[in-house]
């Protein structure tokens, strides 16, 4: 018997990516199908990115890091062996080609907080939402490699909480020069020999920023652009983290072991997120999930079986050193798996903790592909399977869409276009082509692509046609 949604609403898909040879499918780089080689050809983004927009996804969601992968065994030698999101190249710098190639296709490129200047910031997410039309969201991340912050001129990395702290008042400061300094009527563009003028200077004003981190006194170098602020993504749920989303996420990309796990970080965020005066229906959740499809269930079970050949679940588990902070190199598969504080993500660290997840987890159990492809929930079946599984899920996490892994690549992304979104779409879970800017696409009752007034971001704009 089909699955009896409770939610009707159309569902976020983002195909989920980085611009290296393997991102979260470990291993799979090496099956003869996988084309994520290419990853340094335009041709290949631009392919990825029209593809994606013919069969319906909603965004291309683009992770990203600044360092090697080098805590298990202290050293990076295993990561570059194990092609663990290694070579890696910088994901803003794609985004034109795939803009000038697409028309609805949003846009969420990763960039960190803790290794960037908010002024520069800026400037490039006023520049990306420009030349796509207001296609584009930001990840905001505030980065755990020890190998970026050895990299980037900090010796060590910022603690936990402080990254954090930082992060705020970044927002804050690009939050004043997006929406504080240039009035939408500012550029004027009068081409009258005797009275020609471009820019009202009465119009563009020097936000006087100064903070613990940072000193911006002047104003923005950009115009206003389609959505003046991107869609603001973000992805942590350690306590500052939650409070961080809480804040100023719009899209909260959530983590936790089973749907109960996800379900208790979505309501703990909604919670703090009335708190600070928002309303909860102004925050969209999104868990990773990935999705092995074909015409049957039994031949999609074969297609898993074939990926799995593939599998490296020793990579997993260096890249699981990697985001906890913790080297597992000694660590013996068996080993149940427990919190430890460290200055990596906490949120991934608590994921397998008994006391957070409901019971025990050894390594060799979080690195297997049987609890999920990257640590993500794993569907597998026929399109009709697929979606009831899929539409199971929203409804016991209480999301609202998922960032799609990629396993074996673009095989993933067009197995799923191809069977599984028709029977979403049969469903009503698809929204089509609606919404100018990716946040009126993600936020059908948003009119204009601004930030709602509940944002922290609107307290500085001078439209005060706000959406509520």
């Amino acid at each position: 018997m089909a699955y009896t949604a409770q939610k009707t609403d159309p569902i976020i898909l983002n195909a989920f990516t980085m611009a290296t040879v393997s991102h979260l499918n470990y291993g799979l780089w090496r099956h003869p199908r996988d084309k994520t080689y290419r990853y340094t050809s335009i041709e290949y983004w631009v392919e990825l990115a029209r593809s994606l927009e013919t069969t319906g996804f909603d965004c291309l969601f683009i992770a990203d890091a600044l360092g090697l992968i080098d805590v298990y065994s202290a050293t990076a030698a295993p990561s570059l062996k194990h092609g663990i999101q290694s070579p890696l190249i910088d994901p803003l710098l794609l985004v034109s080609a795939m803009a000038a190639a697409t028309k609805t296709l949003g846009f969420g490129v990763t960039l960190s907080t803790t290794y960037e200047h908010p002024y520069q910031a800026a400037r490039k997410f006023s520049t990306l939402d420009h030349i796509t039309n207001g296609r584009i969201g930001w990840n905001v991340v505030t980065s755990q490699q020890e190998s970026a912050a050895r990299n980037l001129g900090l010796g060590h990395q910022m603690a936990h909480d402080e990254r954090y702290n930082l992060a705020d008042e970044f927002m804050e400061v690009t939050y004043k020069l997006w929406q504080g300094s240039w009035e939408d009527a500012a550029v004027i563009r009068n081409i009258d020999l005797e009275k020609s003028v471009y820019t009202d200077p009465s119009k563009v004003h020097a936000i006087q920023h100064k903070g613990k981190y940072f000193t911006v006194p002047d104003g923005h170098v950009v115009q206003p652009s389609p959505q003046r602020v991107p869609v603001v993504l973000q992805a942590g749920t350690s306590t500052r983290g939650a409070d961080f989303a809480a804040r100023h996420a719009e899209v909260v990309f959530v983590v936790g072991a089973g749907a109960s796990g996800v379900r208790e970080n979505v309501r703990r965020i909604r919670a703090l997120a009335v708190k600070y005066g928002r309303k909860p229906e102004n925050i969209k959740f999104i868990t990773a999930v990935a999705v092995v499809t074909a015409e049957t269930d039994e031949s999609a079970w074969e297609k898993f079986k074939e990926y799995y050949e593939y599998y490296d679940p020793i990579a997993s588990i260096i890249h699981y050193s990697s985001m906890t902070g913790v080297d597992f190199s000694q660590t013996a598969p068996d080993n149940v798996l427990r919190y430890q504080n460290t200055e990596a993500s906490q949120s991934v660290l608590r994921q397998f903790d008994p006391q957070v997840s409901g019971r025990q987890w050894t390594l060799d159990q979080a690195a297997n592909p049987q609890n999920g492809f990257g640590r993500a929930r794993t569907f597998i079946g026929s399109a009709t399977t697929v979606a009831d599984d899929l539409e199971q899920w929203l409804d016991e996490t209480e999301t609202d869409g998922i960032n799609l892994i990629q396993l074996v690549n673009p095989e993933s992304f067009e197995d799923f276009g191809r069977l599984v979104i028709p029977e979403l779409k049969k469903r009503g879970r698809i929204r089509g082509n609606q919404g100018a800017t990716l946040r009126e696409r993600l936020f059908p009752n948003n009119e204009n692509g601004r930030p709602s007034a509940d944002h922290p971001a609107a307290r500085y704009a001078f439209d005060q046609k706000i959406p509520a």
